[in-house]
């Protein structure tokens, strides 16, 4: 424990849900969730006015949809959440060396060891600055702990959201963690939790007054004792600024349970080819290839197979891919398919096979676009490569940036029955004009996204649909634009601050 509150954790607000509102005008104020759009999916992140209809991360989509009909369903857009995450990672990186990032919107900061100064003026001063500068670079709000340790630096960002920022003086921490309940601990995940209830144990205080010899025989010796050392708000954990990537993963959940074995095949090949475009997008190579499989009773396996050395290779992932699910029996329906790699190198060990597989693999594929060309179909390509040579995505989903050739930028607000409709508006312009096509429309194309904020000298895109001008000296944040149109904030309702208040859906 630090004398000083000079550990920091930043966590953004709504993350995912905040940044789709600043990129479309129409849905500010109002609720939007993202996540997974299927019966399956998953809500990955719910704006503050979703929340007060209870709905929170990792819930069913199914049930959110239930408590909370009208909200904006969209599919998440990660190129945009890690551009932003990029930008407030740098500004974290400018306070101090040492940045644990834990997540896109999450990260501790040692400010120590970036020279701010031990005492308790100083950190807040440099929280503050981060808080407005991230406003500023992002057009996004974050909220700020400092404590003189990492959980308790946790546990206050969790009391400033939205939008502020707490500060746990040294000496205060037993008191404000003592009416706590033991879920707040880091650590104390259901399961423990359930066992510290059946002991009567319900709050951070009564786990602490359990005592260290208690905990030890509920919990086991380690899980006990650094249980009573976090209870008693002891936590000598340093901030890490670089964590070992141990393996690389990408699996997807299925609407609807796969029995036919050609189609299994092909979306194990095309996540052994996304693994690899991660893989190599991370700088690394892998040993060790691992096939995930959960079946329609949710009984779970996974396969492995270690080459003799590192690759990066695609071929060779869905060879090995491949050869691991043919010992698994699929035919009573998948629900969730995974490939990852594990085993990481810096290195690609070069061999003969692989070239050998990959230029095997080139081939079929020439095969396969040459007149009349027809070869097997576990070399076809995947969704994700048909998007490239159609030009269109199979597809509309909700919330992806699109063009029309007449109508500029906008955004799919949903499609079906051979129809997409789309809002056409920018970050930067007033909510736009709602119009359908079809689905094939010529004009339309998938579009790339736009910057959350104006830029500078005005969009370069040309004006947005209500002829929306640009031209600034620099940057405008949507607070300014919306201070310029005369729109109030709601600072007590439970929203991000900041936030335009408009009319609910």
């Amino acid at each position: 424990m630090r004398g000083a509150p000079t550990i920091l954790h930043l966590d953004m607000d709504a993350f995912f849900a905040a940044a789709e509102q600043a990129a479309k005008p129409s849905l500010r104020g109002k609720p939007v969730i993202v996540g997974g759009l299927g019966p399956r999916g998953v809500v990955s992140t719910a704006s503050y006015e979703a929340r007060v209809f209870g709905v929170h991360s990792a819930m069913a989509m199914a049930q959110a949809r239930r408590l909370c009909p009208n909200a904006a369903y969209l599919t998440p857009r990660f190129t945009v959440y890690r551009q932003v995450s990029d930008a407030v990672m740098a500004l974290l990186h400018a306070l101090s060396p040492l940045v644990e990032p834990l997540s896109l919107d999450e990260a501790f900061v040692d400010l120590e060891a970036g020279g701010t100064e031990p005492a308790v003026g100083a950190a807040r001063a440099v929280g503050e600055r981060l808080r407005a500068d991230i406003r500023a670079v992002t057009g996004l709000t974050g909220s700020v702990g400092l404590a003189g340790s990492k959980m308790l630096a946790k546990i206050a960002s969790e009391q400033a959201k939205p939008d502020g920022l707490v500060v746990i003086e040294p000496g205060t921490e037993r008191e404000l963690l003592g009416p706590m309940p033991v879920r707040t601990l880091p650590g104390v995940g259901p399961a423990t939790a359930e066992a510290l209830r059946r002991a009567g144990i319900h709050t951070v205080a009564e786990t602490r007054e359990a005592g260290e010899a208690e905990l030890v025989r509920l919990l086991g010796r380690a899980h006990g004792a650094s249980l009573h050392l976090m209870a008693d708000g002891r936590d000598e954990r340093p901030v890490v600024a670089e964590r070992d990537t141990k393996s690389v993963s990408v699996e997807d959940t299925f609407d609807v349970d796969l029995t036919d074995r050609t189609r299994v095949q092909l979306e194990v090949a095309r996540l052994a080819d996304r693994c690899v475009r991660r893989l190599r997008a991370a700088g690394h190579s892998g040993r060790t290839i691992v096939l995930k499989v959960r079946r329609y009773d949710f009984s779970t396996m996974t396969r492995s197979e270690t080459l003799r050395g590192p690759t990066d290779d695609p071929a060779v992932v869905r060879e090995a891919a491949a050869r691991l699910l043919e010992g698994v029996d699929t035919t009573a329906g998948v629900r969730l398919l995974g490939v990852g790699v594990s085993g990481l190198a810096d290195f690609t060990q070069e061999d003969l096979f692989a070239q050998a597989a990959q230029a095997a693999h080139e081939a079929l594929e020439d095969a396969e676009a040459a007149p009349g060309g027809g070869g097997a179909e576990t070399a076809g390509p995947g969704p994700e490569e048909a998007v490239e040579h159609t030009g269109r995505p199979r597809r509309w989903l909700p919330g992806e940036d699109v063009r029309h050739s007449e109508f500029g930028a906008g955004w799919v607000q949903g499609s079906g029955v051979g129809r997409v409709t789309v809002r056409f508006e920018t970050p930067w312009s007033d909510p736009g004009r709602v119009r359908t096509f079809a689905v094939d429309d010529p004009a339309l194309e998938p579009g790339e996204p736009l910057p959350l904020l104006e830029p500078a000298g005005g969009p370069e895109t040309g004006p947005g649909p209500h002829g929306d001008p640009g031209g600034g000296p620099g940057a405008r944040s949507r607070h300014d634009r919306d201070h310029d149109h005369g729109q109030g904030h709601d600072h007590g309702q439970g929203r991000d601050q900041g936030q335009p208040v408009t009319s609910s859906p």
